[in-house]
């Protein structure tokens, strides 16, 4: 009996072992070889379970296959470029990271190591950023080279010289402090898209405005009616190109360039807006829309509305007057796409706690507005090797050697 009891455990322990070794030789082996640089079904995993805690969009197992591979082929470009992110870099680079979701990087790496994600994975995802970041301003670098008149073409666009209006789509991603790392993954992911298609579906999926169920589509605008701040980095897109994600004080947005068009007259720039605020606590409920609609059917402009908020509680309505530059930027932006007594109900305070009725009373011309050549440069160079950068990608990608399993 003892012997049989014996070998009853042996075998036990030995099934065990195999299927131990089996998953271990599994999950290390390759998914993918690139030029001989494999990258294993482990990777995989770990970085799609990256994507997932930072809400990419779409199948993240496939999103992550398709970055793996891509970071093989940047790793290897950075290799023979000479090319090698120091370790004060990296460090850096995580310490970046942990701010877009307003924590210390220790802080991030026992948060992401509590949802099984280890350092290394992330370390690895920032590495292979900074190696192309790297490869791009080496062997781009010199080549983008931002003319004056290019500078002033772009500085004319922004002042209204000219007559130039954008036609542009948005995706409004609402943010708090829990869900800031989350939103950030996303809207860095949403970045990237480059066709008209996917960026209205992203908008109706993921978007907060009331442009969503229009795939997040803008009517023409003046360009000189967006924020000042914003003019260099939505000048600078090409058509279908998406911005960087724009942070906004309760959201992030994203903007995509559909149109851009002369009118033979130059616009007129403002040096203050006047807009007023009504507060309706509660947040976005179906009451406070419907108390919204009856304020804009009954009040037609923005004096009206001290009539209606002498019944209300103190701080139902404010009113202000600034320039652009001083105007939140999610408020601004609803400002843009309104006309002189029109309103919006996008926007709600921090936390939902009242939505906000918005509504332009008048903005005041001026005669000059200076923008930062600088700041005009830099946005156009940005472009430019990120346009050098995608094209250097398709094109290692379309001399290598790729075998997926």
């Amino acid at each position: 009996m003892m012997s049989r009891s014996l070998f009853s455990v042996i075998a036990i322990l030995m099934t065990i072992l195999i299927s131990t070794v089996a998953v271990a030789q599994s999950a290390f082996s390759p998914a993918i070889i690139v030029n001989d640089r494999a990258v294993s079904f482990y990777e995989i995993e770990q970085r799609a379970l990256l994507l997932a805690i930072m809400n990419a969009p779409g199948d993240v197992r496939k999103l992550a296959r398709e970055q793996l591979l891509e970071d093989r082929l940047k790793l290897e470009a950075a290799e023979i470029s000479g090319v090698q992110p120091s370790e004060d870099g990296l460090q850096a680079g995580l310490v970046q990271f942990a701010q877009r979701a307003n924590v210390k990087p220790e802080e991030i790496l026992k948060a992401l190591a509590a949802e099984g994600v280890d350092e290394q994975t992330i370390r690895a995802f920032i590495y292979a950023g900074i190696a192309w970041s790297g490869v791009t301003q080496t062997r781009f670098g010199s080549r983008v080279q931002i003319t004056e008149k290019e500078i002033d073409r772009a500085i004319a666009a922004n002042s209204g010289a000219g007559g130039v209006r954008v036609l542009l789509s948005e995706i409004v991603i609402p943010v708090t402090p829990q869900t800031q790392e989350q939103v950030m993954g996303l809207a860095s992911q949403l970045s990237e898209i480059t066709t008209y298609i996917d960026f209205e579906a992203a908008a109706r999926t993921y978007s907060a405005s009331s442009t969503k169920d229009q795939g997040g589509k803008i009517d023409w605008m003046s360009i000189t009616n967006l924020p000042p701040e914003l003019r260099p980095l939505i000048s600078a897109l090409g058509r279908a190109e998406v911005s960087d994600p724009v942070q906004l004080p309760n959201a992030v947005a994203l903007f995509q360039m559909r149109g851009i068009q002369e009118t033979g007259k130059r616009p007129t720039a403002y040096s203050a807006i006047d807009y007023a605020m009504v507060y309706l606590p509660g947040g976005r409920t179906a009451d406070n829309l419907a108390e919204a609609g009856a304020i804009r059917d009954k009040f037609d402009r923005c004096d009206d509305l001290y009539g209606y908020a002498l019944e209300k509680p103190l701080g139902t309505l404010a009113r202000e007057t600034k320039s652009p530059g001083e105007i939140p930027r999610d408020i601004a932006l609803e400002l843009a796409k309104l006309d002189d007594n029109e309103a919006s109900t996008n926007l709600t305070t921090a936390n939902n706690q009242a939505l906000v009725y918005l509504m332009l009373c008048g903005r005041t011309a001026k005669l000059d507005e200076e923008l930062s050549r600088e700041d005009v440069a830099a946005a156009l160079r940005r472009q430019r090797l990120e346009s050098f950068a995608n094209s250097y990608l398709e094109q290692l990608r379309a001399e290598a050697i790729i075998v997926e399993n």
